[in-house]
């Protein structure tokens, strides 16, 4: 059943052990951190006899430029290192009723927002080590005269009222990781669909019970695993990834130098020698070896992944 990820699929049989996902936003090429996670994500799938489903996360439209053809890059990446996926290929800007349908679920636990991103950051606590700053509620209960005044002056967003529920997730590399939910945002005031609503109504629809991503969502996971259930799903099973960095210990990005498979390839590297990075950045292979998926696959252990960024040097 499974496929290169150019295929495309209306329907699929889901596999009885469940599904992973990777999800990446066609805002630009992949890099080596990004392929990194993918390898990553379809290991702890396939290891666990799951289908992998490949999801293209295009909902941010002010940012995506030329999105299809960088689709068609990503996709072309993904197939170079030999990783398949199973059907369907799902693209969030196919799913807008989806997601309107999932706040008309949530009913009256809704409410508009029209506070600006400089508002809640002069208003709010003082913010979480990962940069987080929890919504104060300054728009949670006004009343409806307040509200029709303030639409005079900007959009507004929705947010979800989660009353402070405090909620403990298990990483599988992490371990219990508790978090408080704040009333964050399901649809921002341009009027599009934020990233923690998306992921978690496309995941239950999909049957997503395994979710494998970079370290730097770890603190995201509270907040959607609360969603979920909020929405009649069931928590998934987290493997947050540590991050790919660069020389100074920042998350790697174009800027670093040949970071993505065309660049690498300028420099006479190609997507053998990425694959072969990759495995030896995990402890998976020595200096030197040649690998394949299949061969990567048999020695892949989850305990024995390092938990630290590893650093890349294009």
């Amino acid at each position: 059943m499974p496929t290169g990820p150019n295929a495309r699929g209306t329907e699929s049989t889901p596999s009885a052990a469940g599904a992973g996902r990777y999800a990446p936003s066609p805002t630009s090429d992949l890099h080596i951190g990004n392929l990194r996670t993918a390898v990553l994500a379809w290991f702890f799938a396939r290891s666990t006899d799951r289908d992998l489903l490949l999801r293209v996360e295009d909902l941010d439209t002010d940012r995506v430029r030329a999105a299809g053809e960088t689709e068609a890059r990503q996709l072309a990446d993904l197939a170079a290192l030999g990783l398949d996926f199973d059907p369907p290929l799902v693209r969030q800007s196919d799913r807008l009723d989806a997601y309107a349908a999932a706040v008309a679920q949530l009913g009256d636990r809704v409410y508009e927002c029209y506070c600006t991103r400089r508002e809640i950051a002069e208003a709010a606590s003082a913010p979480h080590a990962d940069g987080f700053r929890p919504y104060p509620g300054t728009c949670r209960d006004l009343t409806d005269a307040e509200r029709a005044a303030r639409r005079q002056s900007r959009p507004a967003a929705l947010r979800i009222r989660a009353d402070s529920a405090e909620v403990t997730v298990t990483d599988v590399l992490h371990g219990p990781v508790t978090g408080v939910v704040d009333d964050f945002v399901l649809r921002r005031g341009d009027g599009a669909w934020a990233y923690n609503l998306a992921v978690v109504v496309d995941d239950i629809a999909m049957g997503v019970d395994q979710v494998v991503r970079a370290d730097d969502l770890l603190s995201s996971a509270p907040r959607q695993a609360w969603l979920t259930e909020q929405l009649g799903g069931r928590i998934p099973a987290y493997a947050h990834v540590p991050l790919v960095v660069n020389s100074a210990g920042v998350r790697l990005a174009k800027r670093d130098g040949a970071v993505s498979l065309a660049d690498l390839a300028a420099t006479g590297r190609d997507a053998t020698w990425a694959l072969a990075w990759i495995a030896r950045s995990l402890n998976l292979a020595q200096t030197g070896e040649q690998v394949t998926l299949a061969t990567l696959l048999s020695r892949f252990d989850p305990a024995d992944l390092p938990l630290t960024p590893t650093v890349f040097e294009g």
